[in-house]
């Protein structure tokens, strides 16, 4: 009997020698050592998030107001700075720059109501929620990641070309509609795709580069609109829309599928050819044998369109993480889109409050990068959403007190609300496998952009009363990060590619 045990452990090492490896072994021995070829594929992949933060915030500059002056008209006029424009003749002031450098003076918008001026950012939101509702899984089913992103890049670069076109708002509105349309699964399909190129060691860090690309494209925007001041605003357009267009030939070109989206999609050939192209010479992968890996197959891979999303809702425990991490992310997105709309209310230079919220991503995207290995992802998000609901709900405690001080609690504010972004996309990434990964981050990117539709309205009714604005900006985000606490961490654990191999961790208790 003293030898049984020994005999018995023997014999499952033995059988667990025997046992086909795993998808996620054998992509871990290709690509689980990080190379120049998968650092390349992560830098292009990730470089469509700097033109969607362009097309995110461009309204901020070709959608303002402009500044205005009593002329010399003005005489036995009571015209001063704090008149309504709307109330004076039309002779008695003018613009400070030319009428060309906004919609709002070039259509004669200056005394429309509220909601013909937010009409363009409401119709790109909106554009954005309806186009992640309908294409949110097609990255997961027919077309895959890299398709997904290059024609989603495609429509909304030939949307900002054409939006220079532009006769009215109405038009202007509807091709907003349509670039937010294009640009709804730019940002799902990036990051999950970056992430799948690269082994789970370097995952925390691939993903956050799409968070450094759109800083920086946040960033490029007050410095073309700087210097091109004065210019039409349909100069603006163009500068960003010819890069794009130019990036979607690239990407179609030199861009890599996804090697798990083939494998499960049953496209072996397909994803053994891109695992060789990407693993590290000398690791054996070029005379490695790929026909016995193991691969739970997932019916509902080639069932219609939205069965990614059935999947999510049908299974209870899935249902319930969407539910929360949707949540979280529409406390998220109301600051995250509202605060930059809401610049133009502080008393503040706008090119440099801009320019400031840009640049607090970067060290958001930092923090992100290097502390990604070490950050639960739970704590780092309970806490950062904490941190900016009680300094956005200060930025309307201190609205007269100090506006130097106004600006620093909304920068610290964006900053945490910018941090709790970038962790809580890949927070998602990882609580769900590969054949609904996709789906559920653009179902989470929805709920972000769903609080992007109600900021605008927020914003102006703020300009009256900053509770409406700052205020609920600060409740909102947070008490929708509390919900976290119910889901479990998922900090250094494996991905998981079918709904049977996550459900079964999540019953014996891998991933508490």
């Amino acid at each position: 009997m003293a030898d049984s045990t020994p005999f018995l452990t023997r014999s499952d090492h033995s059988l667990e020698s025997l046992l086909p490896p795993s998808l996620d072994e054998t992509i871990e021995r290709c690509i689980g050592n990080f190379n120049w070829a998968q650092l390349l594929q992560a830098v292009l992949v990730s470089f469509s998030w700097l033109f969607d933060a362009q097309q995110t915030f461009i309204s901020v500059f070709t959608d303002a107001e402009p500044s205005w002056h009593c002329t010399d008209a003005t005489a036995g006029l009571p015209c001063n700075s704090v008149s309504d424009i709307c109330q004076l003749p039309k002779d008695t002031w003018s613009w400070d720059f030319p009428a060309h450098t906004s919609i709002i003076s070039e259509w004669g918008l200056e005394c429309a109501s509220s909601l013909v001026k937010g009409l363009p950012a409401s119709s790109f939101f909106a554009g954005c929620l309806i186009g992640g509702l309908l294409l949110a899984t097609l990255a997961d089913s027919s077309l895959g990641r890299k398709n997904m992103l290059f024609f989603s890049c495609l429509m909304m670069s030939l949307a900002t070309l054409l939006t220079i076109l532009s006769p009215n708002v109405w038009v202007y509105s509807v091709l907003r509609f349509v670039n937010g349309f294009g640009r709804a699964t730019i940002g799902t399909s990036a990051i999950v795709l970056s992430t799948e190129l690269v082994g789970k060691r370097w995952r925390g860090q691939v993903g956050v580069l799409g968070f450094f690309c759109f800083t920086f494209g946040f960033l490029s925007l007050p410095a073309i609109a700087y210097i091109k001041e004065g210019s039409s605003w349909r100069t603006l357009y163009l500068w960003t829309a010819v890069p794009a267009i130019f990036y979607c030939i690239l990407v179609w070109f030199f861009v890599h599928e996804s090697p798990r989206w083939l494998f499960v999609r049953g496209r072996k050939e397909e994803a053994v050819s891109t695992l060789k192209s990407m693993a590290t010479a000398g690791d054996g992968v070029a005379t490695m044998s790929f026909s016995n890996v193991k691969l739970e197959q997932q019916g509902t891979m080639n069932a219609d369109l939205f069965s990614a999303i059935k999947d999510l809702v049908e299974k209870p425990w899935a249902f319930r993480r969407l539910t929360v991490v949707m949540l979280t992310g529409l406390g998220i997105g109301t600051v995250y889109y509202g605060m930059p709309l809401g610049l133009g209310n502080l008393n503040f230079n706008l090119y440099l409050s801009v320019t400031f919220n840009a640049l607090s991503e970067l060290p958001a995207s930092l923090v992100t990068f290097f502390l990604i290995k070490k950050l639960g992802r739970k704590s780092s998000i309970i806490g950062f959403t904490i941190l900016s609901g009680i300094c956005s709900i200060l930025c309307v405690v201190t609205e007269k007190v100090s506006g130097n001080l106004q600006m620093a609690l909304e920068l610290i504010s964006f900053f945490s609300a910018c941090t709790a972004f970038d962790v809580g996309l890949i927070y998602t990434l990882e609580l769900f496998p590969t054949c609904v990964r996709n789906s559920a981050l653009s179902m989470v990117r929805q709920a972000l952009v769903l609080g992007g539709v109600f900021s605008p309205v927020l914003v102006a009714a703020g300009r009256t009363n900053g509770l409406w604005s700052f205020g609920v900006f600060g409740v909102a985000i947070g008490l929708c990060g509390l919900p976290v606490l119910s889901l479990p961490e998922t900090k250094e654990r494996t991905l998981s590619d079918t709904m049977d191999e996550e459900e079964n961790k999540d019953k014996i208790g891998m991933i508490n």
